[in-house]
């Protein structure tokens, strides 16, 4: 039986983590192009009024270096079923962070046995120095057998060449073809050496 939105949403962190090693990969081809609601899925209700509960996260083919990467946009807190509206600076451009390359899993050894087929490299994101999302090494799944409409995500951080483990889990789903495309802070001359085309 699939596993619904509304099924993760009612899940503890057991349940979760359960369903990220059980996910299925992700299909690269299929996600280029499409951007999706995120939900946080962990964080205590004073940690959501205080940072976010919904975001936008986006998957774009770099047609200079070939490889999938995305971003981070921060959404106006109007509810999970509300209309979705992103944050813009006074210039219009629209509130981004935390930029990140899909990379394969293979050969890296997350902790807690997950051991899936995809996740977000910041540290491959060109991200600026001040954005800590540079530290995320974050495992990623499809929820559902042959489908890529919801992922779940699982927040890992790089620590001194460890991977250290965080119990925070989000869900992403799929809001509809990608209609803006955010250049990475920096340029991504390096990332064709350090993700191949994933």
């Amino acid at each position: 039986m699939a596993v619904t939105f509304s099924d993760l949403t009612t899940m503890d962190r057991r349940g979760l983590h359960g369903v990220m090693l059980d996910g299925h990969p992700l299909d690269p081809e299929v996600l280029a192009g499409r951007m999706y609601l995120g939900v946080d899925l962990s964080l205590p209700e004073i940690g959501r009024k205080l940072l976010w509960h919904t975001f936008r996260k986006t998957f774009h083919r770099d047609e200079d270096s070939g490889v999938l990467r995305g971003w981070n946009v921060r959404m106006e807190q109007l509810g999970i079923d509300g209309p979705r509206v992103p944050m813009t600076l006074r210039s219009g451009r629209e509130v981004t962070f935390g930029h990140y390359v899909v990379s394969r899993a293979g050969g890296v050894r997350f902790p807690w046995g997950w051991d899936g087929s995809h996740y977000l490299d910041y540290g491959a994101g060109r991200n600026r120095r001040r954005d800590l999302a540079r530290f995320g090494r974050t495992p990623l799944v499809a929820v559902n057998a042959g489908s890529q409409d919801l992922l779940l995500g699982w927040e890992v951080v790089a620590v001194g060449g460890r991977l250290v483990p965080l119990p925070l889990y989000w869900a992403l789903r799929f809001e509809g073809p990608l209609d803006t495309i955010v250049d990475p802070p920096r340029e991504l001359t390096r990332i064709t050496a350090l993700s191949p085309r994933s």
